[in-house]
């Protein structure tokens, strides 16, 4: 008999059949049958989700026989695979170096997914993104050899029927700082900065897969912050896709400029749901540390919903307030706002101030500073990238339109 224990020790939330993940990398290889578990499906995708592995630069074949799972009874198969496939994807893009994942790459990961479910997708690349409005995207990304681009990815399950979905992935596929170069020890893991496109990604898919009823679109805008002599400066200003001004106070704080654009193209249509997903504060971090996404929205409803979907699941959010009061650290003298404020405080809440500028028509709306990145093994799944969030929405989207 194995003890699972309760759940501590930095060991996930919710049920303790999520603690089933921790074995899946440490028994002997044979095939084992779960007795007694509360929610076998749980427990079957947190098996799953603890056997991943990052096996791609490895030369050496993996032949060591692994320990495997029968499937439980009463277990929905299909929607456990299409979870772990959307999952197990994520991570790879983010553990994926940045030398093998561009934007060209990421656009092709999004294009693989449209062909696999019959999706559209539109791309808009380099130059054509000043002719088609999107000008922080390119300013951001103009100094790299890898241009710019904009993917924009549409399903729908509903018939033209159901309720609009719209994701908004933070696709930075690598962040030097640009002229606000970042030290060698902050750039170690920013292959990481494009963790919000995974998430993006990861729960497009899911949803594709399982045919849930709404119409999908998942838009990230794909760049890399290099520093090149055309790279876009502090004290630049900068127009949007919404016609505001925008004056660069640090070049590091790129990501809330390409997804401004990606937002307001999103709230153009008015969705019912516009959700955006972003490795984009380390203010998050120190205040919630790396396993516990920020959630910002205004929407008391939609935040205690992703919050009990969260917990559920293994995949804990927790809310931090769009604090009115510091609307006034976005002041500029010269533009409608700047990107940053003077001082060090509320960094995360400012930038998701920031963010909710470019949102106007869109029925719900909550945005996501995760961190993308799991620093030590924990029961479900290894050291290294994680699409966090991915599976909290998935699991509210889940309870709103199919119970």
């Amino acid at each position: 008999m194995l003890g699972l224990g309760d759940g501590r020790s930095g060991e996930p939330s919710g049920s303790s059949d999520l603690l089933v993940g921790g074995l899946a990398a440490s028994l002997p290889a044979a095939t084992y049958r779960l007795e007694g578990a509360e929610q076998p499906e749980r427990a079957a995708l947190a098996w799953g989700l603890g056997g991943y592995r990052f096996r791609r630069y490895k030369t050496a074949a993996e032949t060591e026989p692994r320990a495997r799972l029968a499937w439980p009874d009463g277990v929905d198969r299909k929607r456990v695979l299409a979870t772990l496939e959307g999952v197990w994807l994520g991570r790879d893009l983010i553990n994926t170096p940045a030398s093998d994942l561009g934007p060209a790459e990421l656009e092709a990961a999004a294009r693989e997914l449209a062909a696999r479910h019959g999706a559209a997708i539109r791309v808009v690349t380099g130059e054509a993104l000043l002719a088609e409005n999107f000008p922080m995207i390119h300013a951001v990304g103009r100094a790299s050899t890898r241009a710019p681009r904009l993917i924009d990815l549409r399903w729908d399950g509903s018939d033209g029927k159901g309720p609009r979905v719209s994701l908004v992935g933070k696709g930075v596929c690598f962040d030097t700082g640009g002229l606000d170069i970042k030290p060698s020890s902050a750039m170690l893991l920013m292959k990481k900065d494009m963790g919000g496109a995974a998430s993006a990604l990861a729960l497009g898919h899911v949803i594709m897969a399982l045919a849930l009823p709404v119409r999908l679109r998942v838009l990230i805008p794909a760049v890399e912050n290099s520093i090149a002599g055309n790279a876009f400066r502090p004290s630049d200003v900068l127009a949007s896709r919404s016609g505001k001004t925008v004056e660069v106070g640090n070049t590091d704080a790129e990501g809330r400029l390409v997804l401004a654009d990606a937002l307001a193209l999103a709230d153009e249509e008015a969705p019912d749901w516009l959700l955006c997903f972003a490795t984009l504060t380390g203010a998050a971090r120190v205040a919630l540390g790396p396993d516990l996404p920020a959630l910002f929205t205004d929407d008391d409803g939609l935040a205690t919903s992703l919050a009990a979907a969260g917990l559920e699941v293994g995949d804990p959010v927790w809310r931090m307030p769009l604090w009115n009061g510091y609307e006034r650290n976005l002041d500029s003298e010269v533009a409608d706002m700047g990107n940053v404020a003077d001082g060090p405080f509320a960094g995360a809440v400012t930038a998701a101030l920031f963010l909710r500028r470019f949102v106007a028509k869109a029925r719900r709306f909550a945005h996501f500073d995760l961190y993308g990145w799991r620093p030590a093994p924990r029961a479900l799944g290894p050291k290294g990238g994680e699409p966090q969030t991915a599976r909290a929405v998935l699991e509210a989207l889940g309870k709103e339109w199919t119970s």
